[in-house]
Order: C-alpha cells, then sequence, then structure tokens
C-alpha cells in the first residue's frame, strides 16, 4: 500500500442508464458537474445488450451512448473537466479506428481524453462484431502497443501476431502524442498487464479495506519488477452513495485517499459487488445527489 501524497482528484459517471440520452439532459449534466468543481466526468461502453428475456448476454435495458460520440458532445458542452470512458471494450474493435477516435475526440477536447480501457465479459457483442472473444486478453495487450505507436508518429510500421500496419498513420495526432490508458478488471493477470502496460487500474469491484490494499500492494511490485517507479500506475476508485450517510461517505473518502488513490469516481446508478445506487433517477435527483457528496467531502479535496 502506497498513501497518497495529495488528495484525489474526485469525479462523476454520467448516470445516462438512468437519464437517458437526450442532448439537453446530456448537456445539464455536463455542465452542472463542471460547475460544481468535479475533475473528472466518466461513461460506459456497450455497443450490443442480448434481449433481458433471453438472460444471454444481457446488459439490461439501459441506454448506453458510444462513448466516442458522447464524450464528443460533452467536449462541446464543457471547457475544463476531464473525459474518461471507464471502461471502452477494447479487443471488440478495431484498433486503428479506436485510435483514431480516440486521438480525434482528444483533439476536440484540448487535450482532456483518459481513455480506460477492459477485455470484457459480454460473448454477445464479440459475436456480433465479429471478434474473437477467446484470445481478447492478449490480443489487447498488443492493440495498445499499435495505438500507442499510431499516437506517437506521423508513421509507423508495425508487424504483429493481429496487426501489419505497413508505414501508415492517423491524422490528427493526439495533442500529447499519447493518450493516458487505464484498465479495468481485476484478474492477477490484469494486475500484471497493467503494471508494464498501463497508467492507471480501476477496481471497480473492491470497497476500502484489507483486500484492495494487498491487490494495490500487488500492483505495485509488479510495477517494479517490469522496470517503472511503483507509483507509476494511477487508481481510481468508484464510490457509491446509496442509503449512507454524510460521515460514512467521509470515511470512504479517506480510506481510499490512505489506500493511495489517485482518483475518486462517484456513481449514483450502480448496484453491484459494494455499491448501492440512489433512489432517485431523474437528472435532478442525480444532481442533487453529486451536490451533496462533493459538499460533504470539499474540505478532504
Amino acid at each position: 500500500m502506497t498513501q497518497a501524497t495529495q488528495s484525489p482528484r474526485l469525479g462523476v459517471a454520467l448516470p445516462q442508464t438512468d437519464m437517458g440520452g437526450d442532448p439537453g439532459v446530456v448537456r445539464a449534466y455536463t455542465q452542472a458537474a463542471e460547475e460544481l468543481g468535479f475533475d473528472h466526468l466518466v461513461t460506459y461502453d456497450h455497443v450490443l445488450g442480448g434481449n433481458p428475456k433471453t438472460k444471454e448476454g444481457n446488459t439490461g435495458d439501459g441506454l448506453f451512448h458510444d462513448p466516442f460520440v458522447l464524450l464528443g458532445f460533452m467536449a462541446a458542452c464543457s471547457q475544463r473537466i476531464e473525459l474518461s470512458v471507464q471502461v471502452l471494450i477494447l479487443p471488440q474493435r478495431q484498433t486503428a479506428l479506436v485510435a483514431k477516435q480516440a486521438a480525434s475526440l482528444d483533439v476536440l477536447c484540448n487535450g482532456r481524453l483518459r481513455l480506460g480501457v477492459g477485455v470484457g465479459w459480454n460473448e454477445v457483442e464479440f459475436v456480433g462484431l465479429n471478434e474473437n472473444f477467446k484470445n481478447r486478453g492478449k490480443r489487447s495487450e498488443e492493440q495498445i502497443e499499435v495505438m500507442r505507436a499510431l499516437w506517437a508518429e506521423p508513421y509507423t510500421t508495425f508487424e504483429g501476431k493481429w496487426h501489419s500496419i505497413p508505414d501508415a498513420g492517423i491524422n490528427p495526432l493526439p495533442p500529447r502524442r499519447n493518450i493516458p490508458l487505464w484498465f479495468g478488471g481485476h484478474a492477477a493477470v490484469t494486475l500484471k498487464r497493467i503494471a508494464r502496460l498501463g497508467d492507471g487500474w480501476m477496481p471497480l469491484a473492491y470497497p476500502p479495506g484489507d483486500e484492495v490494499n494487498e491487490e494495490i500492494a500487488k500492483l505495485r511490485r509488479y510495477t517494479v519488477e517490469a522496470g517503472r517507479d511503483a507509483d507509476a500506475v494511477g487508481i481510481d476508485a468508484w464510490v457509491s452513495m446509496g442509503n449512507e450517510d454524510p460521515d460514512q461517505w467521509r470515511q470512504g473518502f479517506k480510506d481510499w485517499r490512505h489506500s493511495g488513490a489517485t482518483h475518486i469516481t462517484l456513481s449514483t446508478a450502480f448496484t453491484g459487488f459494494h455499491h448501492q445506487r440512489i433512489d432517485g433517477t431523474t437528472v435532478d435527483a442525480h444532481l442533487d445527489a453529486i451536490e451533496r457528496y462533493r459538499d460533504a467531502v470539499a474540505d478532504l479535496l
């Protein structure tokens, strides 16, 4: 465990599965989050969802905007707030196309993009997108190598197991010639992948405490073994409000800060693992909730 040297950056997840995707609603939420002083705004990804009646590949009936289109719209509605995907299911997509989309978005939002990636769980999506579900983990590692090469130089030549690029490139390039890549997932192989390749980890499934501290310690050890500084990988911890009171929100924030979290993301519409959503589903209910949370932890920021 590494204790953070400064307070984590605080963000919120866009509750699009509750509020819907109408432009007025997305604009209102984006601008309110920025005005309230949140540091980052998060969205998530599913291309296809199985029919809930069949229960196979079921992602529910919730709305999922395409993350690049959504963040492009949100970029035009905001000035300062960082934009993040948590997470883009990378191996179900064409690599060069993701690199191009991310670079274009990063240009249009003036370098505010943080790209979270994961390998996904829903085989239905891979089938529908004509991608291999079985080798998605290893293939994602090569995808990351390809994207970083495409972001860094106007032209690149790459020959790998799954990708072949003959002296070609994307235009525009991202302003930083790189885009921060953060990883979701909790398997041991994922932690080792993050240690070698990642800028950060999003431990969605863990509450603060001994278990996640042990995992963070493993990640730090793997990172050093990979020849990197132990603190090279950031930690973005998701928190929820549920039926807890402000004292509990504050304690959870302090616990994550002590665990070394560099970012904390508040989700008000997710129930899973240890997370509990708020009672309301309207944009006003969610905006009221995130304002109350930020007020409760303001002196800790």
